[in-house]
């Protein structure tokens, strides 16, 4: 067998073959198809981040593995994209042996950090603290009709009320009209502008304040490939839209990313109204997954009819700059890990949020 190697490069050097092996595998790991871990994506993240990188792992001539990340200061290592990447890890050729102390160290990297590691990451085992997160999905591969009759079951006044609130809003705002796949820029912009003021409102850091977020969204949206386009779906009343939603898809799964509405319509509960209708939407163009992406909301218990497992953490080697690292971030990982994992406290957290953003709103 040939030795095997690794080769850090930018990810705009990828050529055409690594591009179509880097698919090839991932069709073959058994994972849901994910858009986020297709290389389309850790192109359109290199683009806005300087210090994104890519290993290529070979074995003789063919290239048998990819590993994504960023690059910091002092070698820490970040999942590409983190803190808006819901899904993340490498991809590698089954049964290749490596590990996540080899794979760092040939990257000069003396520690990588995650928050949405892929269930399954061989060479990423979840270990030495990484917390478990459920992401719930909503499985639609036997079709709309047959996802409806699931939520009789589970949630049937959940159900029964939003297709009322949907007829409500119809008759008082205006004839209801969805559009899937929303190509207008102005239509992003302003699920962007909703988006932000939400954050604001709740008292959470608005992601659209950084301007390569912002950069991101906006080439995604504009990228179709197989593996992972975007998608912008909006719910109008007439012209006006009253609820979007931005995400990723596949051939076969929808991830969910950014979804919002216009606060005036608020008693409608049009994001849940959108939802639906993407479910539906995405049955009928072949998608079989919406994954909702990790956190803990209502709208998501009520809409998932089941769960994913993604792991939040970190993987150090040994040394004194590890050591530095744990020091600085660890601690402040586990303690919001400990109120996450307790629905009180973290009650309490948001309900403070809100008030210090209502507090803010009227200084």
């Amino acid at each position: 067998m040939s030795a095997v190697r690794v080769q850090v490069v930018r990810a705009g050097e990828l050529g055409d073959r690594e591009i179509e092996a880097w698919r090839e595998l991932r069709a073959k790991s058994g994972s849901p198809a994910n858009p986020f871990m297709e290389p389309e994506f850790t192109r359109a993240v290199a683009e806005v981040r300087p210090r994104a990188r890519v290993a290529v792992v070979w074995e003789g001539l063919e290239p048998v593995g990819f590993f994504p990340f960023e690059k910091g200061l002092l070698g820490h290592g970040r999942a590409i994209g983190l803190g808006v990447s819901d899904c993340q890890g490498a991809v590698l050729r089954p049964g290749l042996t490596t590990s996540a102390r080899r794979l760092l160290r040939d990257c000069g990297l003396v520690s990588y950090e995650f928050d949405n590691l892929e269930a399954g990451q061989r060479v990423f085992p979840p270990s030495g603290g990484a917390g478990a997160h459920a992401s719930p999905v909503i499985d639609v591969g036997e079709g709309y009709a047959a996802y409806l009759d699931v939520l009789r079951v589970q949630s049937p006044k959940f159900l029964k009320t939003t297709l009322a609130k949907e007829r409500r809003l119809g008759r008082q705002a205006g004839e209801l009209r969805f559009v899937f796949d929303e190509r207008d820029p102005a239509a992003l912009r302003t699920l962007m502008d909703w988006k932000s003021a939400q954050y604001r409102r709740t008292g959470r850091r608005d992601r659209f304040a950084k301007e390569w977020i912002n950069a991101l969204v906006r080439r995604l949206h504009e990228l179709r490939t197989p593996g992972c386009s975007g998608l912008l779906s909006v719910l109008y009343a007439g012209e006006r839209p009253i609820a979007a939603h931005f995400g990723l898809r596949s051939a076969t799964v929808l991830s969910c990313w950014f979804p919002s509405y216009d606060p005036e319509f608020a008693k409608f509960s049009p994001g849940l109204i959108l939802h639906l209708r993407m479910a539906e939407a995405a049955a009928a163009a072949g998608i079989g997954m919406l994954d909702l992406g990790r956190g803990a909301a209502e709208y998501k218990d009520a809409l998932k009819t089941g769960e994913l497992t993604v792991y939040e953490g970190s993987v150090v080697r040994p040394g004194v700059r590890a050591g530095l690292y744990w020091l600085s971030r660890e601690p402040s990982r586990r303690a919001h890990a400990f109120v996450r994992n307790r629905p009180r406290l973290a009650g309490y957290g948001r309900e403070a949020l809100n008030r210090l953003a209502r507090a803010r709103g009227h200084r």
